[in-house]
């Protein structure tokens, strides 16, 4: 259903240290494009293979229109998790990389009796969250 997602950023460096923490939990690894102009502006995490052909990816950098990034009210992105385990973990290492809690590691049981997930807001202010479904305790 989507080829790929873009975050603006205003501090380009402090964002892709917390990304390559906040992602590694959930094996999301560096996209490499190869090139060195986009690499310099943008970072992304996921898949992207022959030239972007085949692109499953997480981006952020800075905006295309050259004005501050803003967040967006509510706009969210959700990442999967094949594990409470890697949910926890996503959490741990936003916290720990400049990210704020926006709702801890749980069971939201009003969105099923499998739903775990965590919630926090990047580096911009961005709220993402990690969730995984399958099972009904921790593994």
């Amino acid at each position: 259903m989507l080829s790929y997602v873009y975050f603006g950023t205003n501090d380009f460096e402090r964002a892709v240290r917390f990304y390559d923490a906040t992602l590694a939990p959930l094996g999301m690894p560096r996209c490499v494009t190869g090139d060195a102009e986009w690499d310099r502006v943008a970072a992304g995490w996921g898949i992207y293979e022959n030239d972007g052909a085949r692109e499953l990816g997480f981006w952020i950098g800075k905006p295309f229109d050259q004005r501050p990034a803003s967040v967006g009210n509510g706009s969210m992105v959700a990442f999967s998790a094949r594990s409470w385990k890697a949910v926890d973990g996503f959490y741990a290492a936003a916290l720990a990389n400049g990210g704020c809690c926006d709702g801890a590691p749980g069971l939201r049981l009003h969105y099923g009796p499998d739903f775990y997930a965590a919630y926090v807001r990047d580096v911009d202010g961005n709220k993402l969250a990690a969730v995984c479904r399958g099972f009904t305790e921790r593994q």
